[in-house]
């Protein structure tokens, strides 16, 4: 999956939440082991939660999050200790972030965005310790959000664009308006390295 080619993006249409579930509920299905890397958040569980009535075979597939906070799994603003509190005894394959690991290929990399353009932990400004090849990397957004004052580890930019595909999901007029000037060609924000240029085809998903 190195040899990338020129990025392709399509908006899903619908782009729900009933409509993220139904992509992830496919992948799922698919015959053979999957690797799934999830975005943090409360949108995934939303979307778990519209899945849990599924007769889905979730034993063949391994969970991994595009990033996290450094904190306890306990904490509520832990990632991970949502996820695993949603599909801990779905049967699947939990991996860890752990900084400096070598990160397999994908099937499917589940990516969100915030308002001023990050996907992961891939922040505007930040402080990051970069590591070559599909790896996991140790990052500080500056400044600091309020809401979330915590260190952070992350896919690499490599390691998320390692994958079959992947899936943009994001809510608000403010930030189809931002997608919009990346797909126009302003290259300023950090989704723009997965939107434009070379990587696994995206799949928009918006909604209002």
């Amino acid at each position: 999956m190195t040899e990338w080619t020129p990025t392709t993006v399509t908006w899903a249409s619908p782009g729900n939440a009933a409509a993220v579930a139904d992509r992830i509920a496919r992948v799922v299905a698919a015959p053979g082991a999957k690797r799934i890397a999830f975005t943090g958040g409360s949108t995934p569980i939303k979307v778990l939660d519209l899945l849990q009535d599924r007769a889905l075979d979730w034993s063949s597939v391994t969970i991994t999050l595009t990033d996290d906070r450094c904190v306890p799994d306990d904490h509520p603003a832990s990632n991970f200790g949502k996820i695993h509190a949603a599909l801990g005894h779905s049967g699947a394959v939990f991996e860890r972030l752990e900084e400096g690991a070598a990160v397999s290929p994908f099937d499917l990399v589940w990516l969100g965005m915030g308002e001023d353009g990050h996907v992961a932990s891939l922040f505007p400004h930040m402080k990051a310790l970069v590591r070559p090849g599909a790896t996991v990397i140790a990052t500080t957004p500056i400044p600091l959000p309020p809401e979330a004052p915590f260190e952070r580890l992350t896919l690499n930019k490599k390691a998320l664009k390692a994958t079959k595909e992947i899936i943009l999901v994001v809510t608000g007029a403010s930030k189809k308006a931002l997608i919009e000037r990346v797909l126009a060609g302003d290259d300023s924000y950090p989704v723009a390295d997965f939107l434009c240029g070379f990587g696994p085809p995206v799949t928009i998903y918006w909604s209002e």
